[in-house]
């Protein structure tokens, strides 16, 4: 949020505008719900139904290799022949303008033809834009003002994604350290989210597993109680924080090469031959052993499947190919969220001393979430809270080693970042001339 978005409505215009929020999360929280069922019953029909129709067991390579590229072609419509361009790029996370309501089915049939059909992103980034755009259309309606609409335009997001992160804590949480720098003025900026997220996330309740609901936020189930934090773990969590921030700065370098294929080709060929690049690691995947659908979608089902593998070669495959087409996905110009696919990296590269040597599955998921979520967003205490959630009381003595992975991907990115903004001001500095 801009400073002008502050606050400065008196106590009466901020009571009507948090009681707005309360409004805006139920509209918000059942249009996620709608989409959320939408893209998990075409994503089951094309990945489970259609292969059973041809008499297979599991996807056959064509569809492998095939539905991506279907998707990417149902993105090129939205983006070419619908108004806001399929909504915001993924590679610059989730900065941007707030989207206008005619952008909505755009962003719709853009997700959609990203999420179903096996891209490497995930729902956050376009649940944002839609929550975004039913806080605006509320605020039309009541007939508001533009700061107004910016702060309800937010509680809308966040009421969209209140299931995806477990609650309305972490969105909070994640509110709270986007809008850092507006100091005692965040809470005023923010309560009307929380209000806004907590109702959201009653509705998504309220729906309990209808439509795969349960299925679209990570889970994981009997991960054994990890207690006594040793000095090896907190090793561990480091040295897995520094590798996970590394790897996610290699695949962004490689998607900004990706993107600039657009000038040279066009969008619709680069979508296109994105989705068949994806296609074809994922099938290579499968050729080497590994499962094709774990390499595809966002990594929230797949996470928890590379934690429990037990093969240190099916994990490398894994993570190679899930890198590689997380950059192809992020660069090529599918519309989706980036986070999920960071933390499928960090839980794949935390399970290797999960398999090497027998440190506990809890220990290796609260560090790689922490690591992934922390690399990718370059926020501290959101990564933490989300780790926490995600192990459970079982894990509750992992949240130490959850923050040293975290603070390391912070530091690691934080560095790198500075190291090349003094790189390219020192490029850009004019060479002087040669004397006589």
């Amino acid at each position: 949020m801009s400073e002008q978005a502050q606050p400065e409505l008196g106590v009466r215009g901020y009571i009507r505008l948090v009681l707005l929020g309360a409004v805006v999360g139920i509209p918000a929280a059942l249009l996620a719900v709608v989409f959320l069922a939408f893209v998990h019953d075409l994503e089951h029909w094309l990945w489970h139904d259609l292969p059973h129709h041809l008499d297979e067991s599991s996807p056959p390579w064509y569809l492998v290799i095939g539905l991506p590229v279907a998707g990417a072609c149902l993105v090129v419509v939205a983006r070419r022949f619908l108004p806001g361009d399929g909504g915001h790029q993924p590679l610059h996370g989730f900065a941007g303008k707030a989207p206008l309501v005619s952008y909505a089915p755009g962003i719709a049939l853009a997700a959609i033809g990203t999420l179903s059909f096996g891209a490497v992103l995930g729902p956050e980034g376009p649940l944002i834009a839609l929550g975004a755009v039913v806080g605006i259309a509320i605020t039309r309606i009541a007939r508001l003002g533009a700061q107004e609409s910016a702060i309800l335009g937010t509680a809308g997001s966040f009421a969209a994604i209140s299931a995806l992160f477990g609650g309305p804590i972490v969105g909070g949480v994640l509110m709270m350290e986007g809008a850092i720098g507006f100091g005692a003025s965040t809470i005023a900026l923010l309560l009307p989210g929380f209000v806004a997220a907590a109702v959201g996330y009653l509705v998504f309740v309220g729906f309990g597993n209808w439509g795969g609901l349960e299925a679209q936020a990570i889970s994981f189930t009997g991960l054994p109680e990890y207690t006594n934090v040793h000095v090896g773990d907190l090793s561990y969590a480091l040295v897995v924080g520094a590798l996970t921030a590394l790897v996610v700065v290699v695949v962004r370098r490689f998607a900004f090469s990706v993107a600039d294929g657009e000038q040279r080709i066009g969008m619709p060929l680069l979508l296109i031959l994105g989705g068949l690049a994806v296609g074809l690691l994922a099938q290579t995947a499968d050729w080497l052993g590994a499962d094709a659908e774990t390499v595809l979608f966002s990594g929230q089902a797949g996470t928890p499947a590379v934690v429990a593998e037990d093969s240190a070669k099916i994990v490398l495959i894994l993570l190679v190919a899930k890198a590689l087409a997380y950059g192809v996905c992020l660069g090529c110009g599918f519309r989706g969220g980036p986070v999920f696919p960071a933390i499928f990296l960090g839980a794949a590269l935390a399970t290797f001393p999960v398999i090497w040597w027998d440190v506990s599955p809890t220990l290796a998921v609260a560090i790689g979430a922490a690591a992934g979520m922390a690399a990718v967003t370059r926020m501290l205490l959101t990564p933490i809270l989300f780790a926490a959630l995600l192990v459970g009381p079982t894990g509750a003595d992992a949240v130490p080693a959850a923050v040293v992975a975290a603070a390391t991907a912070w530091i690691v990115i934080a560095a790198l970042e500075r190291r090349r903004k003094a790189e390219e001001a020192s490029a850009a500095e004019p060479v002087p001339a040669a004397a006589g």
